[in-house]
């Protein structure tokens, strides 16, 4: 539960621990409005065309969103994790929601409904630095993304996912483990074919970036494949 010691740490701390205590921060300031979730793996949260009237955030876990176009080809647009808002498009008068949400595994929510959301960016601001923080930081991603299917190949764009997975940068630590996660997700994240996330997997794990059985244990050094020089 949210103590003083808490909000302190959020005042105190960088962009990325603000953002950890956002949801500590939020039942601080709101006792209505918002719901705890707690959901399995690959348990639907919403789908895409359903109603938009809520703001999500991620206490722990990691949550999928994904496309269907009209000619029913699916493409994940993102993996979150800890700390992570979704659903925020309500906002801006998105009546229905652009992409589906789905865990990734055993993963905790906080439903922030529409009006309390937008209350509590209007009369806290911390919670509001939060929030912009991480909208900030999600384009940066958005645009990283992008740059990374327009110009890289299927190989660079699995290691960059599994790096982001695994939560690792050239300054981080030596390894880190991605849960259990499926092929066909990762195909899905890259935009290529699962014969080629196999194919790539195995070319990892020969050259020790990674150890794969189960769950994925990611090296740093993996990023040699995305910055050679």
């Amino acid at each position: 539960m949210f103590d003083s010691r808490s909000l302190k740490t959020a005042e105190d701390g960088g962009a990325s621990e603000r953002q950890r205590y956002g949801a500590r921060v939020f039942l601080a300031m709101a006792n209505t409005g918002h719901s705890e979730l707690s959901c399995k793996p690959n348990q639907v949260i919403f789908r895409q065309g359903d109603e938009s009237d809520a703001v999500f955030f991620i206490d722990r876990g990691k949550v999928q969103l994904s496309v269907v176009s009209e000619d029913g080809k699916k493409r994940v647009i993102a993996m979150l994790d800890d700390g992570a808002f979704f659903g925020e498009g309500c906002l801006a008068g998105q009546a229905q929601q652009v992409a589906s949400a789905i865990a990734i595994s055993n993963t905790v929510l906080i439903r922030i409904e529409k009006d309390t959301m937008a209350c509590l960016l209007r009369e806290q601001p911390i919670f509001s630095e939060i929030f912009v923080a991480f909208l900030l930081s999600r384009n940066v991603q958005i645009e990283d993304d992008l740059i990374d299917q327009l110009c890289n190949s299927s190989e660079k764009r699995l290691a960059r996912t599994l790096l982001l997975l695994a939560n690792l940068d050239e300054n981080g630590t030596a390894e880190a483990t991605i849960p259990k996660i499926s092929q066909e997700l990762l195909a899905e994240r890259v935009g290529t074919t699962r014969s080629r996330i196999n194919f790539f997997m195995n070319k990892f794990r020969k050259m020790g970036l990674i150890e794969y059985d189960g769950e994925i244990r990611v090296r740093s050094s993996l990023l040699k494949i995305i910055t050679p020089n």
